[in-house]
């Protein structure tokens, strides 16, 4: 580890050189490359900077107490002996983590799909819920919301709904909510007072760009069509809607809810780029035999990666077995700790997997 940590800081070190040099500075496109680098690396550098230096005091304090000194300055250096060794073996980990092969989607902004699964109008109402959930994590974060497509019901519930979430790190605190959330609540329109469960599903896709997922157009077909629903005047006399079928995998995508015809168009090419990209995404993943489930799966309430419980103010994720009794938080968007967990469990199975390899090469 330490040796690949070495090769790290080396390079480090030359673009500090080179970002510093006025030929490199006069030539924009690459001083940007390299600066790009330079901060892709600084993390892992000044991580290892404070590991040597922990270390350095670990011998010090090793050495204080083989010489001849008082109790009392024993007894402090034995102390702080077992404060730098905690350090140390935290900075340790840290380096792993930072070692890990990056998620090249971690960057990216994502399309947030989530749609009612199982339990009928209450389902609706749950899918609304989840969103407003997000919306408040995303307005907690400085981040950028945008409905691309939504499709209510009379109660004011949500059959579906595309957004488009924009900022810094969108997809790396985002990727582990697709799935299945089921809920348990009493509904209002239930008399007796009976708690229903019911389901939603969602699904975070990376935003992928036109370079990503090239689109032939060959493979596609675009109808243009009128549309629905409510909206005013334009929205129902003008063949201002667009359904764009991908023939070679079936995916349709429908857009209806802008006034034109071609930012309509966009959105919809937009939202097929995703869905292509994560099922490019999954297919590779399977060629490599990893283990990989659907993010949306069938909407059925028994497929479920976290259950909100509204009698008992109860939020469960059941893969990390993480339970929070702070549901009316949580809908508001206090999403951090689960989201943190999450984190942190895919972190160390990694570390973990990581460690195995290395064995096994050994």
């Amino acid at each position: 580890m330490f040796e690949k940590i070495d090769s790290i800081v080396e390079r480090y070190n030359e673009l500090t050189d080179l970002i510093s040099r006025p030929e490199i500075i006069s030539r924009q496109q690459e001083f940007l490359r390299l600066v790009k680098e330079h901060a892709e690396l600084s993390d892992i550098v000044k991580t290892y900077q404070e590991y040597k230096k922990v270390v350095k005091e670990i011998q010090e304090s090793t050495a204080l107490l083989k010489e001849e000194v008082d109790k009392e300055m024993k007894e402090m250096a034995a102390s702080e002996l077992t404060d730098l060794e905690f350090k140390k073996n935290k900075l340790e980990q840290d380096l792993k983590s930072l070692l890990l092969p990056e998620n090249p989607n971690d960057k990216k902004n994502i399309i947030l799909e989530i749609r009612a699964g199982t339990g009928g109008e209450e389902a609706s109402l749950f899918a609304s819920d989840l969103f407003k959930m997000y919306l408040g994590y995303a307005q907690k974060q400085g981040w950028k919301v945008e409905v691309m497509s939504s499709s209510m019901t009379g109660k004011g519930g949500l059959k579906e709904i595309i957004a488009m979430i924009e900022g810094k790190g969108v997809y790396s605190k985002l990727k582990f909510e697709s799935g299945i959330h089921r809920v348990q609540r009493v509904p209002e329109t239930e008399a007796s007072g009976r708690i229903h469960t019911s389901a939603a599903t969602v699904a975070i896709l990376p935003e992928a760009e036109e370079l990503d997922v090239v689109i032939d157009q060959k493979d596609v077909r675009v109808d243009v069509f009128r549309s629905g629903g409510h909206g005013g005047q334009s929205v129902n006399t003008t063949d201002s809607a667009v359904r764009v079928t991908h023939i070679p995998t079936g995916i349709v995508v429908s857009m209806q809810d802008e006034k034109s015809q071609h930012k309509n168009k966009d959105k919809a090419f937009k939202i097929l780029r995703a869905r292509l990209k994560e099922k490019q995404e999954r297919e590779q993943m399977d060629e490599r035999a990893r283990e990989r489930k659907n993010q949306v799966g069938s909407g059925d309430r028994s497929e479920k990666i976290r259950t909100y419980n509204f009698p008992q103010n109860r939020v469960t994720d059941h893969r990390i077995g993480l339970t929070l009794h702070k549901l009316d938080f949580i809908l508001k968007g206090d999403l951090q700790e689960i989201i943190d967990g999450l984190i942190i469990a895919h972190q160390t199975e990694a570390l973990k997997n990581s460690e195995a390899l290395t064995t096994f090469k050994v």
